[in-house]
């Protein structure tokens, strides 16, 4: 063999190790976006990558060529998803299914490597059952303190990362009987996570109403938004923020209202915030589902999926730079525990066609609302940054797929997504940041019946 021809071939080899590398890296941190899709059909998570300029997308892990003869990937069924602030690690909630062998109720934990795919990390992380307050069926007397296992439906981190909330719904005890949510915290290391002493921690219960069933929860944030290039897109981008962090949870059965805890911060323990001697409700529309506080510590927004339609809006009143004029004076009502006052004009009716609001989120820079409704649509307000009120954007509703379960937006504000259980799709929309609007984009096909998401 001539030197000429050995150099070629060399040559030529090196082309096709580029091309190779080029073709299997299908994700760049600095230039692409990251999204993880839990998938019921198949009992997987899925990844993919997306451009931030254009928002082509490619898939990662278990891509639906792959997995659509799956089943039972993961030991338990995946619902809602959360990804740690540096989007290093994954979490999820799984739920035991009998059709799945070694199948178990707990937090699955995934790995997310540097290219995008997804390790998963052990076996899922248990619960602790929660002593809560029974009631005997139609015996209309006291309650007795039983021991019963959670059912985790909701996952939300805090601003720090510090600790996993989990809304645990109602359920029934070994005689049949309801027995209420509770609330799990877990202390958030590297892909490890740790229930807090005294976890699960409950609500006041009655036996005169509906075991109290929790749907979701948002904590107040001690972060705020950073500015980005220099510009302050969120208007506390340059305040203090506070040191002091609620937790406010749905409760879907006590005619509609939204609890509040004070969170250890040092701990991650919950109990009643201020001088309240337990812990305080406040009153929201029916069904109240979903639960979001906007990232400048203003504002608490539910959706209240009942026949109301409505989202009801509060101001936080938590004595600190960014409290709202709404709030009354000290000799009203109390300030600075983080209690709530219902905004002027709450609750705010949905709009056009849009009907039974669920999840709803707030931007990254705390100016617009976006709800998603089980009439397969997006409702988007624009948030007045004093009052707190809401006012719909044009066009209302925006169109999802069929069966729209869950909603995710980039934390830069420029993508938001949406799972469709029913279409077996993911709707990708392109944010407008300086308007709020949202511009659909060709849908992303996923495995089947996909149900939480989060971006990264």
């Amino acid at each position: 063999m001539s030197t000429r021809f050995a150099w070629l071939l060399g040559v030529v080899g090196l082309i096709l190790i580029a091309l190779l590398v080029a073709c299997s890296s299908v994700y760049n941190s600095s230039s692409d976006g990251l999204l993880v899709v839990g998938s019921q059909g198949s009992g997987l998570l899925e990844s993919f990558s997306f451009s931030l300029a254009s928002g082509r997308v490619q898939e990662i892990t278990n891509s639906v060529i792959d997995t659509a003869d799956e089943t039972c990937v993961l030991p338990g069924i995946p619902s809602s998803i959360v990804l740690d602030a540096a989007g290093a690690y994954a979490y999820t909630i799984l739920t035991q299914n009998s059709a799945c062998p070694g199948s178990q109720t707990g937090i699955g934990v995934s790995k997310v490597n540097s290219d995008g795919t997804l390790t998963t990390m052990g076996s899922p992380i248990q619960l602790n059952n929660a002593n809560v307050e029974v009631c005997e069926s139609g015996s209309g007397g006291s309650p007795t303190l039983e021991n019963v296992p959670v059912v985790p439906v909701f996952l939300k981190m805090d601003s720090k990362g510090q600790y996993l909330f989990v809304a645990d719904a109602a359920t029934t005890d070994a005689n049949g009987n309801a027995a209420p949510g509770a609330v799990t915290v877990f202390t958030v290391g590297s892909g490890s996570l740790t229930e807090v002493s005294g976890s699960p921690f409950t609500v006041p219960t009655s036996c005169a109403v509906p075991a109290n069933n929790l749907t979701s929860l948002a904590a107040s944030p001690t972060v705020f938004p950073p500015l980005i290039n220099g510009v302050q897109y969120a208007v506390c981008a340059t305040m203090t923020p506070p040191t002091a962090e609620y937790l406010y949870v749905a409760d879907s059965t006590q005619e509609g209202m939204l609890w509040e805890f004070q969170v250890d911060t040092s701990t991650g323990a919950l109990g009643p915030p201020g001088s309240y001697p337990t812990i305080p409700s406040f009153a929201t529309g029916q069904v109240p589902s979903g639960v979001v506080v906007d990232p400048c510590n203003r504002f608490v927004y539910v959706s209240n999926q009942g026949t109301s339609n409505t989202i009801s809006g509060f101001s936080i009143c938590n004595g600190g730079t960014t409290q709202s004029p709404n709030c009354p004076s000290i000799q009203e009502a109390p300030q600075g525990d983080g209690s709530l006052w219902p905004i002027t004009g709450s609750p705010f009716s949905n709009t056009g066609s849009a009907g039974y609001p669920g999840p709803l989120i707030v931007d990254a820079y705390g100016n617009y609302l976006y709800v998603l409704n089980t009439t397969n649509n997006i409702s988007p307000f624009r948030i007045s940054p004093v009052s707190g009120s809401i006012s719909p954007l044009t066009p209302s509703p925006i169109a999802t797929g069929m069966g729209a379960t869950s909603i995710a937006i980039r934390s830069d504000d420029s993508w938001l997504f949406v799972t469709n259980f029913i279409s077996a799709t993911v709707s990708q929309y392109s944010v407008t940041p300086s308007t709020g609007a949202l511009t659909p984009v060709p849908s992303i096909q996923t495995d089947n019946y996909p149900w939480g998401v989060a971006v990264k």
